[in-house]
């Protein structure tokens, strides 16, 4: 299984979105780069799936181009006019070469899934391991209207429950990839998330 962010030569703002090719090549979350499309086709001739951890623009901006651009399903938790499969809390979704179980973890959006396998998080914006405010376990922003701070701190504290000991591989919707313990950048995040530690609010 390889990931490939391919929106790291975005010149505007946008999530990373990252493919990944194997058995079944899925590019989790679309981002907001015009021409990901063009930069998806370098890596693959074909598309099986993209799955949404969230709606926010920044995720989906360039899904129309991406669906457009391939014959790819859509999964979502939230309704969308390209959605062909509904995600739900605890389904299961084949991501690459591994099986991802697919955790509702809203606060940050309402309709926000991570994806965990025995090895690998996408995490998309519920957890990032650095961003503007944190380094090494930060958390989506939560001052926006529809957001709350309460309830990603029980989707963090939900995500730690059902992260496998084994996960080495943290892509999240901003900020770098991580290597290592996830789980302590997962706990060092609901620390901070826990004591309202400053972040956008």
């Amino acid at each position: 299984m390889h990931v490939h962010t391919v929106t790291a030569d975005a010149e505007t703002f946008t999530c990373n979105a990252y493919l990944v090719t194997g058995e079944h090549t899925v590019l989790v979350d679309a981002g907001a780069m015009d021409g990901v499309e063009d930069v998806i086709a370098e890596h693959t001739d074909s598309l099986d799936a993209v799955a949404l951890t969230h709606q926010h623009g920044d995720h989906v901006d360039a899904l129309d181009a991406v669906l457009d651009a391939f014959d790819a399903d859509c999964y979502a938790f939230g309704a969308h006019p390209r959605r062909s499969h509904v995600l739900e809390d605890g389904d299961h979704l084949q991501i690459g070469d591994e099986s991802f179980e697919a955790v509702y973890t809203p606060g940050h959006a309402d309709d926000h899934l991570a994806f965990v396998s025995d090895s690998t998080l996408f995490s998309g914006d519920v957890v990032v391991h650095d961003d503007g405010a944190f380094d090494y376990g930060s958390f989506g922003r939560t001052d926006m209207p529809g957001q709350s701070r309460e309830r990603l701190v029980e989707s963090i504290e939900d995500l730690l429950d059902r992260l496998p000991d084994s996960v080495e591989h943290m892509y999240a919707g901003h900020g770098d990839e991580f290597h290592g313990d996830v789980r302590d950048v997962v706990e060092t995040a609901l620390g901070r998330a826990e004591k309202h530690e400053p972040k956008y609010d």
